[in-house]
């Protein structure tokens, strides 16, 4: 059972679970992506269950009115078995979601992921006439240069600053350089994608460069947020804008918990707050 404590960070253990988060999300004016905790596996079955489950929660979805949506992660569907793993269980996940009407996501992993997750993205993204997104992240030294290659391709784009630590020869390690990198590719994608710019960022600078950019050239975008982040931003945001939330869920929650707590030191004084009340 999911303990009180790391409810803000996770959205349940079960699928039924999550889309009753989803429902309350929506209530709110936020939409949600759900995606189901697990990654880096190194045999194919839990990756194939995996894919398995993710089927299930598309059918889940169409039966529901929820603005929500799914993302995976290449190592939770088989890449780093093989990459003919992932892309045979990615393929059975988006031709799911096509037979509904849904959308798929594909998160970025760390940086030796990037071409096996652009190129899988790129077929699927003219396959379903851009019913798929990919994520991309502002601290790898070639993100300006693969968006210019996202750019003519339908579908979406996430731009994040990267949850990834990479070597010194492919990425920026220093904070301001980051955020340089970030608004440099924001300010691109703004001039250069039609299907709109999604937004990772709970960083208000980062947010009010979006809108000021969507006054300037009218590309329509969407900002996403993690689950337990800024949510009263995030309401007060969906007021404004189109915003998602990203709601993980599933029995995999501990290290997704922790990760989330140590990140920031709110989120650090949450949890001891939440410790002490108990």
């Amino acid at each position: 059972m999911l303990p009180p404590i790391a409810s803000r960070f996770v959205a349940g253990e079960t699928a039924p679970v999550a889309l009753e988060h989803a429902r309350a999300t929506n209530d709110r004016g936020v939409g949600v992506i759900l995606n189901l905790l697990g990654e880096h596996y190194d045999e194919r079955e839990p990756a194939d269950e995996d894919t398995e489950a993710y089927c299930d929660l598309l059918d889940d979805l169409a039966r529901t009115d929820l603005r929500a949506c799914i993302s995976v992660k290449p190592s939770q569907l088989g890449l780093d078995v093989g990459e003919a793993v992932f892309r045979e269980n990615l393929a059975r996940v988006v031709e799911r979601a096509d037979e509904h009407g849904e959308f798929v996501w594909i998160d970025m992993e760390d940086h030796t992921t990037t071409d096996a997750t652009l190129d899988v993205f790129a077929e699927h993204a003219r396959e379903t006439d851009g019913a798929v997104g990919v994520c991309v992240q502002a601290n790898l030294r070639r993100t300006r240069k693969d968006l210019e290659r996202l750019s003519d391709l339908p579908g979406k784009v996430r731009l994040v600053k990267g949850a990834y630590d990479p070597p010194e020869s492919v990425g920026y390690r220093e904070k301001s350089r980051v955020n340089e990198s970030y608004r440099d590719c924001l300010e691109y994608m703004f001039e250069a994608f039609d299907d709109g710019v999604a937004v990772g960022s709970h960083d208000p600078a980062m947010i009010a460069l979006a809108e000021k950019l969507h006054d300037e050239h009218g590309t329509p975008y969407e900002v996403q947020m993690l689950m337990g982040v800024r949510e009263d931003a995030q309401t007060e945001l969906a007021g404004d804008c189109e915003v998602w939330q990203y709601a993980p869920y599933g029995s995999k929650w501990l290290s997704y918990f922790y990760r989330r707590v140590l990140e920031r030191k709110e989120n650090l004084a949450f949890a001891l707050r939440a410790v002490v009340a108990g």
